[in-house]
């Protein structure tokens, strides 16, 4: 458990990847808490998304997405962030801002990463479909059997986690050019989610389940293809499991991840080790 960081007063970074979201945003920045800074990471918006934002948020931080998907964007806002705290949000309406005390609260109780779940006793979701809970529930069996885990919320984006987390997740860099400008490197798409549960995992770091209610979206459809983006996932699982074995074997470390629950919570150990 991580109780070293000497940090009474964590400043947090909201980061919120947008692409064509300049009405929600009217809805979901006005509702975010005051917090050290927001990150915008723009998809390159055809609409008035980053004029809509810096109106209602003079000092917002605008970044301009290096390749294409929500993978990408994240890690241009992970890296331009500068909080102590890092928050993903989406900006469709989806997710609450009311939420976002109790994931930083987690945190402070010496846990590493927050991880959200409409699913953990006390989370729900007003949005998601017959078809995708089902996609969701075999995809997240699947990872639980090879990671030995037990999350029950392997594909929501809702999470938080202390900034110097990413120096052991290892992320695709922003900086990394594509070979065309529709090529999605790996970790770049709605995979993200899985990679860094997976690679949370992997690096047996200290991670609670924060029930969170998913909102319905606002305006507009998502980019999501439950299809296109679920086998990614599983190839995701897939290979972050090879990866998490190499790095084992290299480390010869066969000792079990502990996970700790916030007493606050309801208790939910969801990591125990990497077959």
């Amino acid at each position: 458990m991580r109780n070293d960081r000497g940090v009474v007063d964590p400043r947090v970074s909201i980061v919120i990847p947008a692409m064509n979201e300049a009405r929600n945003l009217e809805l979901v920045l006005p509702r975010l808490p005051q917090v050290h800074e927001v990150v915008l990471v723009d998809g390159n918006s055809v609409d008035d998304t980053v004029e809509v934002a810096r109106r209602l948020m003079p000092n917002i931080k605008i970044v301009r997405q290096t390749r294409r998907g929500k993978g990408n964007a994240l890690a241009c806002g992970f890296e331009a962030a500068t909080g102590d705290v890092i928050v993903m949000f989406d900006a469709d309406g989806s997710a609450d801002p009311a939420e976002i005390p109790r994931f930083v609260e987690v945190l402070m109780s010496g846990v590493d990463f927050a991880k959200g779940s409409r699913f953990c006793p006390g989370g729900g979701s007003e949005d998601i479909t017959r078809f995708r809970s089902a996609g969701n529930r075999g995809l997240n069996a699947i990872a639980n059997l090879m990671l030995k885990s037990r999350y029950t919320d392997l594909c929501y984006g809702y999470n938080a986690f202390w900034a110097d987390v990413l120096d052991e997740v290892d992320l695709p860099s922003s900086t990394v050019v594509a070979m065309s400008p529709d090529t999605m490197l790996w970790g770049d798409g709605f995979e993200i989610e899985t990679l860094l549960n997976c690679r949370i995992t992997a690096a047996k770091l200290n991670v609670v389940e924060v029930p969170s209610v998913e909102k319905c979206r606002v305006h507009g459809v998502s980019n999501l293809n439950a299809i296109s983006d679920g086998f990614r996932v599983l190839k995701t699982i897939f290979a972050e499991r090879t990866r998490a074995k190499n790095i084992r074997e290299f480390a010869r470390d066969q000792q079990p991840i502990e996970v700790v629950v916030a007493a606050d919570y309801l208790p939910h150990s969801i990591s125990e080790g990497i077959a």
